[in-house]
């Protein structure tokens, strides 16, 4: 019962996989959701027994409930959630349809909203408990052909800023990281095909340089860390200074 149990969605791959392996680096059971199966299986049997997962995909609303007594149950507690699964799209503004819009919504502000409710629910009789929400560069400035994605990751800056101040009270903390230009498969696809778009990267980051996948898991193990016990609502940019550069 004193080791801490924490849930990563999105946690096989890319970020995801980066904070999976911090936080098992520092004595927490983590517990891997994500609909990549092989992905899932080869990460819990490279971080051994303080990894396990649940393949599900976080679009489907309804059985979130479901999957997070499942993990209560077997698990006796929920220390920490950490909100990590998302998906882009990159389009016209013009070409994106409603499903488009509605399908990238579903999996980074509305699944964000519904497994954090339920996870919130096992939290407040602990009295403690942590969130850590992932957001994005487009919720902190303009980037064209991602209005869904940008609609979303602004939604859970926000919802962590609603969420802190309700929760904290009841000894519930929530915070958020904001990733800026990390080298992971994602990134690379979106940016080696639009060389623009990667100058326009390196031009405006002081640091000159991508971000490593560890750089975000060391701020998420921050927020979940005594260090943070008195840190709640905040949004902090892991990004080179992308945010603030010209």
């Amino acid at each position: 019962m004193s080791k801490q149990i924490a849930i990563v969605t999105g946690g096989g791959a890319g970020l995801g996989l980066a904070i999976t392996k911090k936080l098992v680096s520092e004595g927490i059971h983590v517990i891997m959701i994500g609909r990549n199966e092989e992905n899932l299986k080869t990460a819990a049997a490279e971080f051994g027994q303080l990894c396990s997962y649940k393949a599900f995909d976080l679009q489907n609303l309804k059985e979130i409930p479901a999957l997070i007594d499942e993990i209560n149950t077997e698990y006796a507690k929920i220390d920490i959630l950490v909100n990590n699964a998302g998906i882009n799209m990159k389009k016209h503004f013009i070409e994106v349809t409603d499903d488009d819009f509605a399908s990238v919504i579903q999996t980074n502000l509305s699944s964000v909203f519904a497994i954090s409710r339920e996870v919130v629910k096992k939290m407040i009789p602990a009295g403690n408990g942590c969130i850590i929400n992932i957001s994005s560069m487009a919720a902190q400035y303009d980037i064209p052909k991602v209005i869904a994605y940008s609609a979303a990751k602004t939604g859970v800056e926000g919802m962590t800023r609603a969420m802190a101040t309700e929760l904290s009270p009841l000894g519930i903390r929530i915070n958020c990281v904001a990733p800026g230009f990390i080298k992971t498969a994602m990134s690379a696809k979106a940016l080696d095909a639009d060389p623009e778009r990667k100058n326009k990267v390196f031009s405006r980051t002081p640091m000159g340089k991508m971000g490593e996948p560890e750089d975000i898991a060391e701020a998420v193990y921050f927020f979940c860390s005594v260090g943070a016990k008195y840190v709640t609502g905040v949004v902090m940019p892991v990004d080179g200074g992308n945010s603030i550069g010209f």
